[in-house]
């Protein structure tokens, strides 16, 4: 492939990076939580319990960090904790009614909204765009799987310093 049809994937991923982004940051507003409680409340309310450890390798977060997360939103009574009586170290993570009245509230503001994005684009192309997305996705996945952890621009940052930058594209 060569290198002008690279710098225009990674244009159109950027575009597309953006408008879902705001996207989401404006769905997410709406409902009262935060882009992070919308991906934790969505991927929890598609499979109905979970673990701490399998919601942390499904959006790709440290157990620590998700933790925080869960922690506030147990707070604020949107997620129960559930100890296993056999395990206490093993936590069920559910959606409180609460959580999944935000939940049905995030699925049906998306779900509309998609729907709009798709009148935009030929009946006939439908499975084919998702044939794409799914195909971007796996190489995706395949390609980081790969590529391990290398070192940004080539340069030190350091922790703080990679953080500060990993916003701007």
């Amino acid at each position: 492939m060569d290198l002008e049809m690279i710098r225009d994937f990674r244009e159109t991923l950027r575009q597309l990076e953006r408008q879902v982004g705001w996207q989401l940051k404006d769905d997410t507003e709406c409902c009262g939580v935060t882009l992070a409680q919308c991906h934790i409340i969505v991927e929890i309310g598609n499979v109905g319990e979970t673990s701490v450890i399998d919601l942390a390798t499904i959006l790709g977060l440290d157990t620590s960090t998700l933790s925080r997360h869960i922690n506030g939103m147990v707070n604020v009574g949107l997620v129960n904790r559930i100890l296993n009586p056999k395990d206490r170290r093993y936590v069920s993570i559910t959606l409180t009614e609460q959580g999944q009245k935000v939940y049905q509230s995030i699925e049906d503001i998306c779900n509309s909204k998609y729907a709009r994005v798709f009148e935009f684009i030929p009946r006939e192309k439908h499975k084919q765009v998702l044939e794409c997305f799914s195909l971007l996705v796996h190489a995706i996945t395949e390609a980081k799987a790969l590529e391990g952890d290398p070192q940004c621009c080539g340069n030190d940052l350091g922790e703080k310093g990679r953080k500060e930058v990993s916003h701007v594209r």
